[in-house]
């Protein structure tokens, strides 16, 4: 039976699970409850650019964790989801992971007046975890295997049925484009920038005036990577670039900063 007057929250700690089962999350969560007001996923660059389309899909605001410390995408959670359940006050609140570290987190929410479910995948998760909620589900991953071995068997035999008079301008249209090949690769190649990392390309795209190549005030990129929520209200934007240095060059007196990989003009 659905409650459409419910106000539910769904957090999907996405490091931990896999993607169908954050999909089947989503859904079984619509089926139960009609909505749901806040959706968010918390995740590392590289599993967010993995997982955009998705996220896209359903709807889910990716909060894109920049730390590389342990459990940092977890505590990042945890925060986010204690300032929320007082700022949303909701009714409901969906914990998608296997971790049972969020025990803490689960009674501190209990005690905000907030029913917390949690949902993890199958194999992943502990009785100790479960038990910790008001109410678990466990889904199973389902992991669609592709058929390769079959697509190249079938043109293995194809090939074998084809006539050998056929073979003969097939072989010569082969040679003809090893000629090409080899012409084009004769000729001097401009060199090509290398594209940036998972976690550079996040930041331009919360600020697209880097793409540029030129300096640019490093006020108006902490301000657009805070409103992405690539970085924290109080976190400096001068240590993140700092572990960023290979692709991004800081300048000070101003203050001003400079994607490195930039193509030439």
């Amino acid at each position: 039976m659905t409650v459409p007057s419910l106000r539910v929250m769904l957090l999907i700690d996405a490091d931990n699970v896999s993607a169908e089962v954050i999909e089947q999350a989503v859904q079984r969560t619509m089926d139960e409850y009609g909505a749901i007001h806040v959706r968010r996923a918390y995740c590392n660059a590289e599993m967010a650019v993995n997982r955009q389309a998705l996220f896209k899909r359903l709807s889910v605001r990716p909060m894109v964790n920049l730390s590389t410390g342990k459990n940092s995408t977890d505590i990042a959670l945890a925060v986010d989801a204690i300032d929320l359940a007082i700022a949303e006050r909701p009714d409901v609140v969906v914990l998608v992971s296997s971790d049972s570290d969020f025990a803490p987190l689960v009674i501190r929410l209990r005690e905000k007046g907030c029913r917390v479910c949690g949902i993890g995948q199958q194999g992943k998760t502990g009785e100790e975890t479960i038990g910790i909620y008001d109410a678990f589900t466990d889904i199973a991953h389902n992991a669609i295997a592709k058929p390769a071995a079959r697509t190249v068997a079938a043109k293995k035999t194809a090939a074998a049925k084809a006539p050998r008079a056929k073979a003969e301008p097939a072989a010569k249209k082969a040679a003809a484009r090893k000629t090409t090949k080899a012409k084009a690769a004769a000729k001097p190649q401009p060199q090509q920038p290398p594209p940036p990392s998972e976690a550079a390309e996040f930041i331009l795209q919360a600020a697209p005036a880097l793409r540029s190549g030129k300096d640019v005030p490093l006020n108006d990129v902490a301000k657009a990577l805070r409103t992405a929520g690539l970085l924290g209200k109080n976190s400096s934007s001068l240590k993140l670039f700092e572990k960023l240095t290979a692709e991004f060059a800081l300048m000070q007196h101003p203050d001003r900063i400079r994607w490195t990989g930039a193509p030439a003009p």
